[in-house]
């Protein structure tokens, strides 16, 4: 049995961690190096660190602010936020990031998948997904969420597998800072649709909302942000709770 984990997310704009409801309202949550430190202190199995602007105002991610959280941090961590080239996730690598999030650009030009998958590993590739529930069926939005597309979001998933990638970030848009919980029933279909570790975003609002992910959504992670960033749940003690549920999380 593999253990589940816990992974804090990093939405960063302007060079702060921002967080919204419904990927809208951004408020400021700190300094991304900082709660970067105190994470992976205090328990946290991996870090992501989304520049959620990056794509949208088409530059790249903040290669120097990666160096700099890399500095402080001694667990997993993943970088994404306009990511289009294996040049571009070459720079990442080597500022320190252990893996690389695609999104708009993978669904833009699918082929990028095989190709960070062939020169990095698909460890080194994680496929996050943004979907909206619209009229009973998920569909992958891209742009920050802004941008509805055609793709069904279990037909996406599975060809990202069969690209090469080596996880999927899933990200309900209905449950996004909501706090009502993770999309569970999407996230349970996934897992058993496909082989790849899936990580499951939007939704935490309690404790109880990451053993149901595990219990039910079958999530091999939970990601969460403003729950962490605001200290309304402290990692340490999700972990105790968690063990006492019967899931298995790393001490």
């Amino acid at each position: 049995m593999l253990t589940k984990r816990i992974v804090p997310c990093l939405d960063i704009k302007n060079g702060r961690t921002v967080k919204g409801v419904n990927f809208v309202d951004l408020r400021d949550a700190g300094d991304p190096v900082e709660l970067a430190q105190i994470y992976a202190e205090n328990g946290a199995d991996e870090l992501v660190f989304l520049d959620i602007s990056a794509t949208e105002e088409k530059r790249k991610t903040l290669a120097d602010l990666v160096l700099h959280v890399a500095e402080k941090v001694n667990i997993p961590f993943t970088v994404g936020g306009g990511i289009s080239s294996v040049e571009d996730v070459d720079i990442l690598l080597q500022s320190g990031a252990d893996k690389v999030s695609i999104n708009s650009s993978a669904v833009k030009r699918p082929d990028l998948i095989n190709e960070l998958s062939a020169k990095f590993g698909s460890q080194c590739v994680v496929v996050a997904i943004d979907a909206k529930q619209v009229d009973g069926k998920w569909i992958v939005h891209l742009v920050g969420g802004k941008l509805p597309t055609k793709l069904n979001l279990f037909d996406w998933a599975k060809e990202v597998e069969k690209r090469g990638a080596g996880e999927i970030l899933f990200t309900s848009m209905n449950n996004d800072g909501t706090k009502n919980g993770f999309a569970n029933e999407a996230l349970a279909k996934l897992s058993n649709e496909l082989n790849i570790p899936i990580i499951a975003s939007g939704g935490a609002g309690n404790m109880q909302h990451f053993a149901d992910t595990f219990k039910e959504g079958k999530a091999d992670a939970a990601l969460a942000a403003s729950v962490f960033h605001f200290k309304e749940i402290a990692i340490p003690e999700l972990k105790s709770f968690l063990t006492e549920e019967g899931v298995l999380v790393r001490s």
